[in-house]
This record gives C-alpha cells, sequence and structure tokens, in this order.
C-alpha cells in the first residue's frame, strides 16, 4: 500500500465476494489510490474525481460510506453495475431501495479488509444493489434478491 493517509472509510472489498459474483468490470468510480483485488478495466481514485468523471459500462461501487448519497444518486442515474452500500435509516437509502433493480444484503457478515490487509468488520450491515440482467444474476449468487 502507498502513503495513502487512511480514513474510517478505508476498508476494502474481498477478493472473496468478486470471486463468488464472477463478474468483470468495465469501472470502478471510487477506487482506492492503490491495486486492490476490483476485476476492472477503469479506475478512478480519489485524486481523479470519480463523481465529477463520465461513467461508463458495467460499474462496480463501494463508495465512501462516510457520505454515500452522492455516489448512489450517480449510480441510479447510470443504471449499470453492482454497488456495495451499508443499510441506512437515510433518505438515500429510501430512494435506493424505491429505484434499484435488486437488492440482497449480508447483514454484518461480510467481513473487508482493511487498510493493513487484514480482515475487519463494520458495525452496519451491507447490501449489494444490482442495475442490469447479469450483475441481478451475480447478486442472486450472494443471497436472496428482492
Amino acid at each position: 500500500m502507498t502513503n495513502h493517509e487512511y480514513t474510517s472509510d478505508d476498508y476494502y472489498t474481498p477478493k472473496e465476494l468478486f470471486d463468488l459474483l464472477d463478474v468483470q468490470f468495465d469501472l470502478d468510480p471510487a477506487h482506492p489510490p492503490f491495486q486492490t483485488n476490483v476485476p476492472c478495466t477503469t479506475y478512478y481514485t480519489i485524486n481523479d474525481d470519480g463523481l465529477t468523471q463520465p461513467w461508463f459500462g458495467n460499474v462496480w461501487m463501494n463508495p465512501p460510506f462516510s457520505k454515500p448519497r452522492p455516489w448512489v444518486e450517480k449510480f441510479v442515474q447510470h443504471g449499470n453495475g453492482i454497488a456495495l452500500l451499508p443499510q441506512s435509516k437515510s433518505q438515500w437509502f429510501y430512494d435506493l431501495w424505491q429505484s434499484a433493480a435488486a437488492i440482497t444484503t449480508f447483514g454484518s457478515s461480510l467481513r473487508f479488509v482493511d487498510p493493513k490487509g487484514g480482515k475487519g468488520s463494520i458495525l452496519m450491515p451491507t447490501c449489494l444493489i444490482a442495475f442490469g440482467e447479469k450483475n441481478i444474476e451475480a447478486i442472486s449468487r450472494i443471497g436472496k434478491v428482492r
């Protein structure tokens, strides 16, 4: 890992989840400033400001959980991909629930990769949101889809 200054948002998707999904993505608009396990051809890091860049193709999104709303809005507008998000009692989650093509939850069982490369849990339950037929099929391998 680089000299990146870590924050409470620095928890990364484990490779095992990508292995289960078995999907190749075209873009990760919220990628850390170093290489991770995301099976993707194009990455935007904090230095690129993925919210202001054009999104294309099949998107993987694990945005900063401290401020997901603008990421979720752009993801819904894009309409093709899989997002890993916290479950929340917020308006943005309600709006997402109303618009999402598919959703499955992990409860609190997903163990993220922490900044030092270990596995760690977070305090909130998480879910996968999918748009697009192949993405909906992929998240159905994780759990029951609504």
